[in-house]
Formats: structure tokens, C-alpha cells, sequence
């Protein structure tokens, strides 16, 4: 690696600022697929798309939904391109089409992973997400700079843990500091 690729976060969590103004990530954890100079692109890990069920998806789509996980919990992952599915696993599950993030961690946008995890043969470890966040070139390193966005390694507990409610004060745990010491300010501690 070089040292300009060491300083992208491809594989980390992006925790949103308490400040963040943006509704749309306001408390949010990202998990970053990809980050470049071109662009990023990540899942948001924390939020759920409406009382959307897996089984529900799965009728939209015209499989077999009979014997689907209803735990199986339809996660929003961001902004855009909403009406298209993602999915974040465990590499224990890789076909063509799978992205290889890092640190045991995939994505695969397929219907074919949608029909594996309905019929139980999919991931030991799996996110749905419907959408996702994105940046243009420079615009997530900027955020950051402006003090939008704190980051810190993934860990599967947290990515792929149920309790959603929690996961953005667990992120900020990883940090190791009191977040009432977080300035708005860039520049001050």
C-alpha cells in the first residue's frame, strides 16, 4: 500500500458528529466499502427501512418468500439509489459479482445472495441494505476535515449486531474519549 491509499478508510466506521446537521445521518454509522480520491461509498449500519420485512422484499422481487427469516431486518443505507439492494456479509458467502472489502467483510449486490439467504444458504453474517451513501471525489475527506464525521476500525460485533438503537454510542466507545469533549470546532479539543 502506498502511503496516499493508507490514508483512505475503505473496511472502517464512519461515525456522524453530534453536531451533524444532515437528518439523513444524524446518529448515523457508516461502513465504508470503498474510499478513493474518486469517490466513497458506504452503508449506513444503524437504520431501518420503514416496516419493510424480508419476506416483504422478497414478494416485490417474485421469490419464494415461504420460509424467509421475518428477523431478517431491511436495513436504509443511505440516500441514494434507494430502490436498490445491498448486501454486507460475512466472507464465508463469496460468488461473481462479491466485492471483497477486507478484514472477512464482503458486498454483494445480486438477487442470487437474496435467494441464498431465503433459502438459508447464505452468509453465516449478513446486512440488508436498500440505498447507500456516496461521495464525489474529495467530498467525504472534506466532511471529515469540517469536523462532520469521526472513524474507527470495524469489528463484526458491531456491524453485524442487532441492536440498532445502541450502535452509534458503541462506535463512539471504540474511539476511547468522553464524546462531551468533542469541539464543533476544527482546530479545538
Amino acid at each position: 500500500m502506498t502511503e496516499d491509499e493508507d490514508s483512505y478508510l475503505t473496511g472502517q466506521l464512519l461515525i456522524a458528529m453530534p453536531t451533524m446537521q444532515d437528518p439523513r445521518f444524524a446518529r448515523s454509522v457508516v461502513y465504508l466499502c470503498a474510499h478513493s480520491e474518486e469517490a466513497a461509498m458506504g452503508l449506513v449500519i444503524n437504520r431501518l427501512v420503514g416496516s419493510l420485512t424480508f419476506p416483504d422484499l422478497l414478494t416485490q422481487l417474485g421469490i419464494d418468500a415461504a420460509g424467509a427469516d421475518e428477523q431478517i431486518r431491511v436495513h436504509f443505507g443511505g440516500p441514494v439509489e434507494t430502490g436498490r439492494g445491498f448486501v454486507l456479509h460475512s466472507t464465508d458467502y463469496l460468488h461473481e459479482g462479491s466485492l471483497q472489502v477486507g478484514g472477512g467483510i464482503a458486498l454483494t449486490a445480486t438477487i442470487e445472495i437474496l435467494r441464498d439467504i431465503a433459502k438459508g444458504q447464505g452468509p453465516e453474517h449478513s446486512l440488508l441494505a436498500l440505498g447507500y451513501a456516496g461521495w464525489g471525489p474529495g467530498q467525504l475527506d472534506s466532511e471529515i476535515q469540517a469536523n462532520g464525521w469521526l472513524h474507527v476500525e470495524a469489528d463484526q460485533d458491531l456491524l453485524f449486531g442487532g441492536n440498532l438503537d445502541d450502535k452509534w454510542e458503541q462506535a463512539i466507545n471504540k474511539l476511547g474519549f468522553d464524546l462531551t469533549m468533542l469541539s464543533s470546532d476544527a482546530g479545538h479539543a
